[in-house]
Formats: C-alpha cells, structure tokens, sequence
C-alpha cells in the first residue's frame, strides 16, 4: 500500500480539483459576484511581494522544483527505492499544485465575461459591420503609425522594456477612474521580463501569468508593435480576467486609453490584426472583396510594421516546438473552463466590433435635439393663431 500512497495523494488532489470546478460551473452567478474580487485583493498582495526582485520569482521556483525531482530520481537510481512509488509522488506534487492554482486565480475562467461588467451589447453583427469596424481600426492604426518613435531604419522604437512596463498602468487608471470600470481596479504594478526568453519565442509564447506569485511576465523579444498590448494583456489577467478574448479586449481597452501613443498604435494595431483576420477568414466573395479593399488602405508605415510582426514570428518560432506549447495550452484552456481552448484569442473580433458599434457608430448617429419653442414658426403652425381664429 505504501507504493500507491503518493498515487492517492495525486487522486485526492484531482478529485479536489474538478470539485471546484463543478463548483464553479454550477454556480457561475456566486463565483461571480465573490470569487474575483477576493482573488485580485490577494493577487495584489502577492504581485506588490514579488516586486521587491526583478526576476519572476515562479520561475526560480519551477527551476528549484525542477532540481529537487532530478535528486530524488538519481537517488532512486542510486539507491534502488521503488520507481513507481517515486512518480506517484511526483504525480502528487503537480496534482498539489495545480489544485491550488484552481483554487487561488483558475475558477475566474467561471466568473462572467468582460462585456457583463462593462454594460457591452454582444450580440451579432453583420458582414458589413465587420467590415466597417476593420476599416475603423485600419484608420486609426494608419494615422497613429506616423506619430509614433521610430528608429533610422523606420521601425518602431518604444524605448526600454521597463519605461514602458511603468506606463503599462495608465490605461487601467483611465478606465477605472475617468470611464468607471471597476473591472479594472487590479494592481497596476509594473510586468515582468520573462526569463528563458528564446525558448518562449522558439514556442511563439509572447507572455505568462501565474496567479499562485501574482506576477505578470512578458517576453521581452517580442516586436515593439505588439508589447504594449501583450503587456496590458497579463496585466489584465493579473486582475482575474482569465479568458483569452476578455484578456485581449482588457488589453485593447487599456492600451487604447493609455496617455502614450505607443500604447494606443498598439492596441489598434493588434485591433485591426484579429479584425482582418476574421474577416479574411470569411469564405464568400463580398468578404473575399471588402478584405482585398480594406488591405489596400493599409499605409506604408503600417505595412511595414505589420511585415516586420509577421516576419518575428514566422522566423523565430521552432515547429515542433510551438505546436507542443498550442497543445499544452489548448488543452490547458479548455480543461481550466474555456471550451474554445487557442481559438478564444481570436474571439475578441466580436467584442471589437461590438465597441465599435457601441462607442463610434451609435453615438454618431445621435442627432441633438433643440427644445421645442411654442412660438417657433418653424415648429408649429401658428397661422389660425395669428389670424385670431
């Protein structure tokens, strides 16, 4: 029996586990109204701990982890002891872990969408509504491409990693404090360099949260184009907004709203990325047509950074590599409670096209109104009245 003991510590720890997560699907309405902002007070506490020290402290953590399971397998070599007990032990620490991971940020994955907090119409929308809203974010990341910093050889130049990890918190302070967004009153506390950044990038991995330290990290090879909005993104997921397409939308919000400009051509940058996508990604001629267009516009300055982003990627990612990390996190994404695993990135089109309509097609339709004056000729017949009738 003693063998199998580190199996069924392994067992309660999973069994534990997808109690919660029951708990949480069940009961969606009271994680909801409690669990996140129990959870961002303690994320707080521990990301204002962690930031005594530059380097993200769950990766030394992982690393000392890491160590101490290679000694104890070459003691079990040396040794002799039992193998299988060894890994039921194994299996018991990862179980134990994971839990706790559930436990203390994972059950946001269950507490309501981004656009339930802020008052955001979700509904459907129309090919041309796609197709107004990428024309929209296409604009704005073309004029903004001509005002930001760029180097002698025109590429964007935002300046060092942590200036810009400093600013990173504006955008949240504007949308709690000017548009009232209590969903954003996380930490604002600066992100992290991901250590072991080449292996990061060989897997196309941009940034990492982990909720169990409270720290934000973000791979700091990724393009200038894109590391304000990736920066926003772990931030937003440090203040318990767990999904990939809430993140993205926290993210674009937060850079959108930010008083840097490299933050907002940023946001609609990475906007007009997924909305075209999804536009392209629509099989029939009048999308075939109205994406053709909407590339056409794109501007010399905007072209060239989104060749240089694409180029990043497609260059510096490994295969093999980047196809087991899509695997460990789609399966990640969809046991933790997102069924839509890595496609949920790529859903936040329909949150942009939505505050498209909400925030710049609407209010532009909205025609003022003068008061009504009774003895306006102009509004009311007033000629039996003045024929003394």
């Amino acid at each position: 029996m003693k063998y199998w003991f580190g199996y069924l510590v392994a067992a309660i720890f999973g069994a534990i586990t997808y109690v919660l997560m029951a708990f949480g699907d069940k009961f969606a309405t009271l994680v909801d109204m409690v669990y996140p902002y129990v959870i961002r007070t303690y994320e707080g506490m521990m990301a204002q701990w962690a930031s005594t020290v530059s380097f993200p402290i769950w990766q030394l953590l992982a690393v000392a982890l890491g160590v101490v399971i290679l000694a104890t397998l070459i003691l079990v070599i040396i040794l002799k002891w039992n193998p299988i007990q060894w890994l039921g032990w194994v299996a018991a620490v990862f179980a134990g872990i994971y839990m706790l991971h559930t436990l203390m940020w994972g059950l946001n994955y269950y507490a309501g969408p981004i656009a339930e907090d802020m008052r955001l119409d979700t509904s459907s929308y129309t090919l041309s509504e796609l197709t107004e809203a990428t024309e929209y974010y296409r604009d704005m990341a073309n004029d903004l491409s001509t005002l930001v910093p760029r180097d002698a050889a025109g590429n964007v130049d935002f300046g060092a990693f942590e200036t810009m990890a400093a600013q990173a918190g504006n955008g949240f302070e504007n949308l709690t404090y000017q548009r009232h967004y209590s969903v954003f009153a996380g930490s604002r506390l600066p992100v992290k360099e991901l250590g072991w950044a080449d292996m990061y990038t060989s897997m196309g991995i941009t940034g990492v949260t982990f909720g169990l330290t409270g720290e934000a990290c973000v791979n700091p090879q990724i393009p200038d184009v894109c590391l304000p909005f990736t920066m926003c993104h772990e931030m937003a997921h440090r203040m318990c907004i767990a999904t990939e397409r809430d993140a993205n939308f926290a993210a674009f919000l937060a850079a959108a709203f930010n008083d840097d400009i490299a933050f907002r051509y940023s946001a609609y940058f990475m906007a007009y990325e997924y909305c075209y996508s999804a536009l392209n990604s629509v099989r029939n001629n009048d999308a075939a047509a109205a994406a053709a267009s909407i590339s056409g516009g794109v501007g010399e300055q905007l072209q060239r950074d989104m060749l240089n982003y694409t180029s990043f990627f497609r260059t510096k990612q490994d295969a093999k590599a980047t196809k087991f990390a899509d695997t460990v996190n789609d399966t990640y994404l969809k046991t933790s409670g997102s069924p839509s695993g890595l496609k949920s990135y790529g859903e936040v089109c329909d949150l942009l096209v939505n505050w498209h309509i909400q925030e710049v097609v609407l209010p532009s339709m909205t025609v003022e109104e003068s008061p009504f004056d009774p003895y306006d000729e102009s509004q009311v017949d007033l000629s039996d009245i003045l024929a003394g009738r």
